[in-house]
């Protein structure tokens, strides 16, 4: 297991699984960069890769025999800026991403409005830039995170700062992206102080969910499985303030929001056939939850 620590120098954690389920430090290794906040591990548990918010940067470090990190190599500096004055002054790496054949890794960068593509283990390089290197999206549009449909022809970024969902067409042989939707994560009208945090597409693919923070809500839409495109389908309230992740159980029968401000987590029963979520009454108290991550047992 890895871990991030969000930090002016950032660093990386490795744990062990203990049977018993606790976890045992093995070692910390800096992550390339400023303020780490995302993290990705490729399947053959080779790298982690790391996006760095504070520096704008993205790493990768390679986990060794015993599970221990080595010292990041490939760490690829981003560099510009965009629209807005006080949020995009500089480069700000939101999220690292692998594509479906692990032959990419896909990086929104909230501060340049762009999703950087980078090549895995070409020539020997852990990370190499892509060709073309970037996706442009809406000026302002903050993006954040992103998830692949199940069968990798498409890519949703959830834009922080518009509150808005994009949908791209993803060409996997030449690692580019092509903007196609970009639809709001809002009801008609709303027009309060909030940002966007998650999305995850539903393990049916039918339906994808995005995270509203200040409206505190989480925006259902269906999907057309044959274009990609997105088609909205209401929200459900976190009952709770600031819902900066959300997380899907395998099955999809249920759907945890992790309410940061209010120190709860809502779990929701999911409706298989609509997408609608239903809270079951029985929220969890934690201190501040910022993500959830259900974990397979052990074989």
């Amino acid at each position: 297991a890895t871990t991030i620590g969000e930090q002016k120098q950032g660093g990386i954690m490795s744990f062990a699984m203990e049977t018993d389920g606790r976890l045992r430090m093995i070692n910390t290794k800096p992550s390339g960069g400023s303020g780490p906040c995302h993290l990705a591990v490729d399947s053959k548990g080779k790298f982690v890769f790391t996006a760095n918010y504070g520096s704008g940067s993205v790493a990768a470090l390679p986990i060794l025999a015993d599970g221990s990190l080595g010292e990041p190599i490939s760490v690829m500096q981003h560099s510009g800026s965009s629209v807005n004055p006080q949020r995009q002054s500089g480069p700000h790496a939101h999220c690292a991403n692998l594509s479906p054949d692990e032959r990419c890794l896909l990086v929104c960068d909230l501060g340049l409005d762009k999703v950087l593509v980078y090549r895995v283990g070409v020539a020997g390089q852990a990370l190499v830039e892509n060709d073309p290197p970037f996706t442009k999206l809406a000026p302002g549009a903050g993006p954040r995170h992103l998830t692949f449909s199940r069968d990798g022809k498409y890519v949703y970024v959830v834009n922080e700062m518009a509150s808005s969902v994009t949908v791209l067409n993803y060409d996997p042989k030449h690692g580019t992206l092509l903007e196609t939707q970009t639809t709001s994560t809002l009801p008609e009208g709303y027009t309060g102080n909030t940002t966007c945090a998650e999305i995850a597409l539903h393990p049916s693919g039918k339906f994808l969910y995005a995270s509203n923070r200040g409206h505190d809500s989480i925006a259902i839409f269906k999907t057309d499985q044959r274009t990609g495109l997105l088609k909205p389908a209401g929200h459900a309230l976190t009952q709770g303030g600031t819902p900066r992740h959300f997380a899907l159980d395998p099955s999809g029968d249920w759907l945890l929001a992790e309410n940061q401000a209010s120190d709860n987590v809502v779990v929701f029963k999911v409706n298989s056939r609509t997408g609608q979520l239903t809270a079951t009454g029985k929220p969890v108290e934690v201190p501040a939850p910022v993500c959830a991550v259900f974990v397979s047992p052990a074989k």
